[in-house]
């Protein structure tokens, strides 16, 4: 099994070269582990304050669990993953079974801050953008998805995000064995990456 992890700034464009990477492999033969399934459970703090947590910093992730579910998954054991509602920024009762596959993505803004998580990973890819596109990428999402006014998002970055970004992400950029500028829109680096995935598949 090949654990390819790819991280990069909130609104990157990760998803987008997930996606495509997918589409360009054999129907089935990857799995999409979003490090956004594991973030802690704190059911017993009011929804209010869970609404004002850091989510952005490495402890807010059970990289205990994820770690032992990518284990699991290369004995070839079956997982129940996680699932977490960003609405009510909780665990939701519902889990997905996700099968073992060829390839696993570990996908997320924090998934090359963990040390015993990258030495699992035989391919460590981080997805560049610029900041000014990051964040009309994450107005948009967070307004449609989560419920947030513009207002609300611009505040939680200049608050938040900026600087867990600087803190904790950007950092990880040297950690990267392949960095993708323009996010999603780098069709070459995305096929390069692609290639080199099936190269390893083939041996």
């Amino acid at each position: 099994m090949i654990i390819i992890g790819i991280a990069g700034g909130t609104g990157s464009g990760k998803t987008t070269v997930v996606r495509k990477i997918i589409s360009s492999l054999p129907e089935g033969e990857v799995a999409v582990i979003p490090q956004d399934c594991y973030y802690r459970n704190n059911p017993h703090i009011p929804l209010a304050e869970r609404r004002t947590m850091n989510y952005d910093e490495p402890a807010s992730i059970e990289w205990e669990l994820l770690v032992a579910q990518l284990k699991e998954l290369k004995r070839g054991n079956a997982i129940d993953m996680p699932t977490y509602d960003m609405l009510t920024c909780a665990r939701k009762q519902e889990t997905v079974r996700v099968e073992p596959r060829e390839v696993v993505v570990v996908e997320g803004i924090l998934v090359l801050t963990d040390p015993q998580l990258r030495e699992m990973m035989d391919v460590k890819v981080f997805v560049d953008a610029d900041a000014d596109d990051r964040l009309i990428r994450v107005i948009t999402r967070d307004c449609i998805e989560r419920g947030r006014t513009p207002q609300m998002v611009i505040d939680r970055y200049v608050e938040t995000l900026k600087p867990m970004h600087e803190l904790y992400i950007e950092p990880t950029r040297k950690r990267a064995d392949l960095i993708i500028p323009q996010g999603g829109h780098n069709e070459v680096a995305i096929r390069l990456l692609t290639d080199y995935i099936r190269s390893l598949l083939r041996k």
